[in-house]
Formats: structure tokens, C-alpha cells, sequence
């Protein structure tokens, strides 16, 4: 029987291990505490890793976890033992590229927290529910922008269409008034 790829918990972390944005699909975790205590126990083993941009897998707790770091963000997925690994992977670098692209280039706590509903719209859009749904970045960020509107352009091809618009607008001005 063929399954759906599934995935247990998408965290985004700080460098300190506190919250930033967590989505829960298992009830391995029931409680908040419970949650809490695996979010800083997996900070706690990954911490003085130097995963820096690139992917990296521990086995934790009988679970996978794939992680990185970014600037002062840190981005996990975890999946079951019995789950792939190169699809966990997949869904991470979904996730740190549709964030990239969304922040523009600034993935730092502080820019996350200030579009922390897009960050949300992001988890939403890679997974439904535990089953993975999209995990190319560009097309997880072209749905997240196109759904919230952002700067009343319905995506980030057209907004970089409409600021090239607007510069050359700006030249033509001001080579007319020279």
C-alpha cells in the first residue's frame, strides 16, 4: 500500500531554542509541556552542531530530525523512524527558501517575527495536516504572496516586474527634466 509522505512537526527556533513559529501533525506530543520539553531537548542536541545553510539528520528520541541554521533561526522538521529522510530534507529546504524569498533575503528573528503570518501561511502551504503538500520554495512563496497580497501585487515575479517598472519610470523622469 502506498502511503503519503507525513511529517510530525515543523519548528522554527531562535538561537536561544525559544519559538518563533511550531506546527504539531502528531499527537506524540500531547501536551504543551510535552512539546516545549522537545523542542529544547532537540535544540540542546543540535545546538552545537555547525549545520550553518546545509541540511543536516540526527536520530532523536526514535525520531528523525532534519535541521539547519540560518543567521539566528533554526529550522526543523521531524519525521518518524520509519520515514524518508530525503523527503524530510525536501520539505526543510522548502521551507528556509520559501522564508528567504518571503523576507526577502533577511532571515533573522526579528524580520520573522515581523511576518510571522507569512511564516505561518508558509507551514500551512508545505504541509496539510502531517502530509506533505508542496516542497518547492519558489512555489510555496509565489502561493504565500499571491494569498495574503502582498503590496497589492499578486506575486513576487510581478512585484519585481512593477519595481523595475517604477525605476525606469524614475530615469525616464528624471533624463526628461535634465
Amino acid at each position: 500500500m502506498e502511503t503519503c509522505p507525513k511529517v510530525k512537526n515543523i519548528l522554527l527556533l531562535d538561537s536561544e531554542g525559544k519559538r518563533v513559529a511550531v506546527k504539531y501533525y502528531s499527537d506524540d506530543w500531547p501536551t504543551l509541556s510535552a512539546k516545549m520539553a522537545f523542542e529544547k531537548a532537540v535544540f540542546t542536541k543540535t545546538q552545537k552542531a555547525n549545520a550553518g545553510t546545509e541540511a543536516e539528520i540526527v536520530m532523536f528520541d526514535g525520531q528523525i530530525v532534519v535541521y539547519k541554521f540560518i543567521q539566528d533561526l533554526h529550522f526543523f522538521v521531524t519525521g518518524g523512524e520509519e520515514d524518508n529522510e530525503l523527503i524530510l530534507a525536501s520539505v526543510l529546504q522548502g521551507f528556509s527558501d520559501a522564508v528567504d524569498q518571503l523576507l526577502r533575503n533577511i532571515v533573522d528573528k526579528r524580520t520573522a517575527l515581523e511576518n510571522l503570518d507569512l511564516i505561518l501561511l508558509c507551514i500551512d502551504e508545505i504541509v496539510d495536516g502531517g502530509i506533505v503538500l508542496e516542497t518547492e520554495g519558489s512555489v510555496i512563496a509565489e502561493k504565500v504572496s499571491s494569498a495574503h497580497g502582498m503590496e497589492g501585487a499578486t506575486s513576487l515575479a510581478e512585484q519585481t516586474l512593477v519595481q523595475a517598472f517604477t525605476t525606469a519610470r524614475e530615469h525616464f523622469a528624471k533624463s526628461l527634466l535634465m
